[in-house]
């Protein structure tokens, strides 16, 4: 089920829309499965009114451009610092006054502040089943490249809470995905896409927004 420490302070009785803000760095697939499931009526009660990247070059931007969703891009190598980058990225979210971050291929790591400033608001999905190929080094093609030279039989994706430390927050939802053979990296993190990604993030973010226990 849904732990209690991210959800401590959850507003309770929601009258209005969660608004969700997706960091994103790349072509924005997962961000497309939550648009899609939004559309459909598998999400409910929750609405994308922010899409931020580090990327301009995201194909993400053009995504939430063509919803009618507000996008922005900051590139750290446009400032001085890390930090810097960080406080600004920071800012930018705070005030749009989103209720839930979701980290759907960011590939930026998110600093202590920002953690501390949306406590147990921000997810992640992550292409493996935590706590196997995950942490420091491992994601896109790395986590199936990994997977593979292991020889393991199941893989999948892990939504999880975001806190300090890196793959390591309470894990929301997980869904497996089976190694067949003949798999090249990139097949099988197109089938972890397919078949567990694009399922198990948008369940998530429904089941936050209305306050459903994990099934």
């Amino acid at each position: 089920m849904l732990c209690d420490w991210p959800c401590r302070g959850w507003k309770k009785g929601r009258e209005t829309m969660l608004k969700v803000g997706v960091l994103v760095s790349g072509g924005g697939t997962n961000l497309q499965a939550i648009l899609d499931a939004i559309d459909a009526g598998r999400v409910k009660n929750a609405k994308v009114s922010f899409v931020f990247s580090n990327n301009a070059n995201a194909y993400a931007l053009e995504r939430a451009k063509n919803a009618g969703i507000e996008a922005m891009a900051l590139s750290p190598s446009s400032f001085e610092t890390r930090e810097e980058f960080n406080q600004a990225m920071l800012r930018a979210l705070k005030e749009r006054n989103l209720d839930l971050i979701v980290l759907a291929g960011f590939l930026v790591k998110i600093p202590p502040e920002m953690v501390e400033a949306f406590r147990g608001r921000i997810i992640n999905i992550h292409p493996s089943l935590i706590p196997s190929f995950c942490g420091v080094g491992y994601y896109g093609l790395k986590v199936h490249e990994a997977a593979l030279k292991r020889g393991v039989k199941v893989t999948g994706a892990t939504v999880h809470y975001v806190d300090e430390g890196m793959d390591s927050g309470p894990i929301i939802l997980q869904k497996a995905v089976e190694v067949k053979s003949g798999d090249t990296p990139k097949r099988l993190q197109q089938r972890v896409m397919e078949e567990a990604e694009w399922v198990i993030l948008p369940q998530a973010i429904h089941q936050i927004a209305n306050n459903e226990e994990v099934k």
